[in-house]
């Protein structure tokens, strides 16, 4: 099964992904942590993407659609994954398609209010190993995998705002171009984890057997 995890920076895409990677035995792609793993380990690409990301900015669309053509081509993608991140424009959707045609079979859409928005990704801090989320707290060691936790550059004030600015321009739209293709599945994001994940498991299964 291959699916698409869509919706607004910090709607719980990437907790979502963790979970329906090990309930579905896919991998979770995530192309934000591999791109931040990149600037923290300094490489080429960490160096290309480092400003672009600290701004809050999209990353060019020729560059992310290589890596995840790489990505997907690996063994383990073999019965499917799950994107965290990717597709982010209509552009990025169609080059999708072209290289595996009719590569989606749902697209999961989480919807979280701008103000409820702003509030988690001011107010969280992610590890530098395994790339998982907790809220802010008096901890700076990762419980899952004892990596260093720290407040993103993009998690920032200064930049939440530019960031859903851009989610709204260029992001949004993928909402109705998966709807038209009947892949679309709209979730209510707000709540605890477990119960989103639920609610994504009964869309996900309304979908497919559509």
């Amino acid at each position: 099964m291959k699916i698409v995890l869509l919706g607004p920076p910090g709607a719980g895409k990437g907790t979502q992904g963790i979970q329906l990677s090990k309930s579905l035995m896919i991998p979770q792609i995530s192309t934000g942590n591999m791109l931040r793993k990149s600037v923290w380990d300094g490489t080429a690409l960490g160096k290309e993407v480092q400003s672009i990301i600290r701004d809050g900015k999209l990353v060019p669309d020729e560059l992310i659609i290589s890596i995840i053509e790489e990505r997907i081509a690996q063994e383990d993608c073999g019965d499917g994954f799950i994107l965290d991140g990717f597709p982010r424009t209509l552009e990025q959707a169609e080059a999708l398609e072209l290289v595996m045609p009719e590569s989606v079979d749902v697209t999961v859409y989480l919807n979280v209010p701008t103000g409820e928005v702003i509030e988690r990704l001011s107010e969280r801090l992610t590890c530098r190993e395994c790339g998982a989320v907790y809220p802010k707290q008096d901890i700076s060691i990762c419980p899952s995998c004892s990596g260093a936790l720290y407040q993103r550059e993009d998690d920032q004030r200064s930049t939440i705002e530019q960031r859903i600015n851009v989610y709204m321009e260029h992001t949004a739209p993928l909402i109705e171009y998966y709807c038209k293709q009947n892949k679309l599945v709209e979730i209510d994001g707000m709540g605890e984890a477990d119960e989103v994940f639920d609610r994504i498991e009964n869309g996900i299964s309304g979908v497919i057997s559509q």
